[in-house]
C-alpha cells in the first residue's frame, strides 16, 4: 500500500508541473439531487440521492483539485457479501490538470460497503479495500466530448477500461440536449459475467437551467433507467 500511495503522489506531483494555461483561483461548490444515481449505464441506488461537491483552481497551473460525494437517502442497495440492505454512499476526490485541450485526471472513488467494512479506510489502497483509484483523459472541443480511462489501483485489480464519446445534437431555446455511447468492461460495467469490453452505456440527456432528465440504456445488462436531476 505504501508504495502505490508514493507512485500516486508522485504522478500527482508530475502531473501539476505540466498545467496548462494561466488563470484566476477559483473555489467552487454546489449540490446536485437526483432520483437516482446512474454512472456509466450502471445504477448504483434506486434511492434518490444529495450529491454535493467541492473544487479549487489553482492560479498559473489550472490545476483543479475536488471532492464529491453521492448520499442515498434510504437503505435500498443489497450487499453481494451479506445480502443485507444499506444505504449507499461514495466519496471521491480528484486532481484534473489541463494540457492543451486535453484534461488529466487521477480520482480515487471511495464507496465502501457498511455491512462488510463500516470502518473502512479512505485511504487504503490495497486490491480489497473500499478504494479505486481511475486515471483518464478527456478531450472536449464544440459539441464533441470524448473520454477515456482505466483503473490503476485500489479494489479493481484487472485495471478495468471505460471509453466514451458524446455529442451534444441540439441547444435551442435555453434547451440543450446531448447523446452519450459509452464502453467498458463487462465485470465492472456490465452483466458482470467477464470482462469481455462490451457497449454498456448509451443515453441522451436534456437539459434546461438547472433541470436535467436522462434516459440511460445498458445493452450488457439490457436494463434501462430514466434519471431526473436537480443543481443548486
Amino acid at each position: 500500500m505504501k508504495k502505490t500511495t508514493k507512485l500516486l503522489s508522485l504522478a500527482v506531483a508530475l502531473f501539476a508541473g505540466f498545467g496548462g494555461t494561466a488563470q484566476a483561483a477559483d473555489f467552487k461548490l454546489g449540490a446536485d439531487v437526483v432520483s437516482s444515481y446512474v454512472w456509466r449505464g450502471g445504477e448504483l441506488g434506486d434511492s434518490p440521492a444529495i450529491q454535493p461537491s467541492l473544487s479549487y483552481t489553482c492560479p498559473k497551473t489550472g490545476v483543479t483539485l475536488g471532492t464529491w460525494g453521492s448520499y442515498a437517502l434510504s437503505d435500498t442497495n443489497i450487499s453481494t457479501a451479506t445480502g443485507n440492505k444499506f444505504r449507499y454512499q461514495e466519496v471521491d476526490l480528484y486532481v484534473t490538470v489541463p494540457v492543451g485541450p486535453v484534461s488529466i485526471t487521477l480520482t480515487d472513488y471511495y464507496a465502501p460497503d457498511t455491512t462488510v467494512t463500516p470502518s473502512a479506510r479512505t485511504f487504503d489502497f490495497s486490491d480489497d479495500s473500499a478504494n479505486v483509484v481511475e486515471l483518464s483523459v478527456a478531450y472536449a472541443k464544440d459539441n464533441v466530448s470524448l473520454l477515456a480511462a482505466m483503473n490503476i489501483a485500489g479494489l479493481d485489480t484487472n485495471n478495468a477500461k471505460y471509453c466514451e464519446a458524446g455529442y451534444k445534437f441540439y441547444d435551442k431555446d435555453g434547451y440543450t440536449a446531448k447523446a452519450v455511447l459509452g464502453m467498458g468492461n463487462e465485470n465492472v460495467y456490465g452483466d458482470k459475467e467477464n470482462d469481455k469490453f462490451a457497449l454498456v452505456n448509451t443515453g441522451i440527456s436534456v437539459s434546461k437551467d438547472r433541470y436535467t432528465a436522462s434516459c440511460v440504456y445498458n445493452p450488457d445488462t439490457e436494463k434501462s433507467s430514466l434519471v431526473f436531476m436537480a443543481s443548486f
